[in-house]
């Protein structure tokens, strides 16, 4: 299961200097449920060795990484913004992803 990233913890998992992948979605969003099991699944997959969370309804966190449109996911490296998915997206394009913060 996705662990649950706000305005309170998001900056703290970020420095922790593993990779991070943050999924912006809301439960009333079509695409942002269609992609929910797989974002569950590879944060299960990826246990302790990728830190994989979802935010929803955090305006101050939304808006420092400019998000407009739902779902996006950011991808963190070493504390860095290294990637962006905005949209629906397959498990394995989301583990490639991953894959390629490791």
């Amino acid at each position: 299961m996705a662990l649950k990233i706000n305005d309170e913890n998001a900056k703290e998992l970020i420095a922790s200097g593993k990779p991070v992948v943050i999924d912006f979605w809301a439960e009333w969003c079509g695409p942002c449920r269609a992609i929910a099991p797989s974002v569950d699944e590879l944060a299960e997959e990826y246990e302790g060795k990728v830190i994989i969370g979802n935010v929803d309804d955090d305006a101050d966190l939304s808006a420092e990484y400019s998000i407009r449109n739902i779902p996006t996911l950011l991808f963190f490296k070493e504390g860095k913004l290294v990637d962006k998915h905005v949209g629906s997206a397959s498990k394995a394009d989301l583990e490639a992803k991953i894959k390629a913060l490791l």
